[in-house]
């Protein structure tokens, strides 16, 4: 399990919305969010639906994550990462189970693309069981193996490692610089997007 992106982490439990989107802050996570980062990820890893992480993994990737606040509690948690100048990873996307604010997993997503954007990556990934979410956020499927081999250098810590079940996903977010991308057909009938060639051009 590389992103830990299950349903149970991300789900906007219905009729525990106290109101709209706008009684919660989303911002870029600091020093002092470490503790209740490592809270509501942990808090997930106990059940097996996310990957445990240290204090050492947070501090050092601290600038990667974006949080939600809400009545100056954290509610919410993502992380972009990146892994070659052109494209990036989401990961490590969680909400508080009891979190009574609805539309967190999404405002997580549209800042995390949004960053992603502003870095002017081609394409962000997720590894995730609730492909339905992504794909309403503008993410299509694809084949697992086509992603960068960095993106594997979590599932050796994963007890899953050796039999995965998680759904990769793409959203492109510069298809004026992809060479290759389109949709192709498994023999079963499954839907993939075949992953961008990219290629790095004159920007200037």
């Amino acid at each position: 399990m590389i992103s830990g992106l299950r349903e149970d982490a991300i789900l906007e439990h219905a009729g525990e919305h106290a109101g709209p989107s706008r009684e919660f802050t989303v911002r870029k996570a600091a020093m002092h969010d470490i503790g209740p980062i490592l809270g509501l990820i942990n808090g997930y890893a106990a059940k097996g639906i996310m990957l445990p992480r240290t204090e050492l993994e947070v501090s050092e990737d601290i600038r990667d994550f974006s949080v939600i606040v809400a009545a100056g509690r954290l509610v919410g948690c993502g992380a972009l990462h990146f892994y070659t100048p052109s494209i990036g990873e989401i990961r490590s996307l969680a909400v508080a189970e009891d979190a009574k604010t609805h539309g967190i997993g999404r405002r997580l997503i549209e800042a995390l693309v949004g960053e992603a954007s502003n870095y002017s990556l081609d394409a962000v990934f997720a590894f995730t069981y609730v492909a339905d979410f992504f794909r309403k956020m503008g993410f299509q499927e694809v084949e697992r193996g086509e992603l960068p081999l960095k993106a594997w250098k979590d599932c050796v810590r994963c007890p899953k490692f050796q039999c995965c079940d998680e759904i990769a996903v793409l959203r492109v977010l510069r298809a004026e610089y992809c060479r290759h991308f389109q949709q192709y057909s498994q023999d079963d009938g499954s839907q993939f997007v075949q992953l961008p060639v990219l290629r790095q051009l004159d920007r200037r």
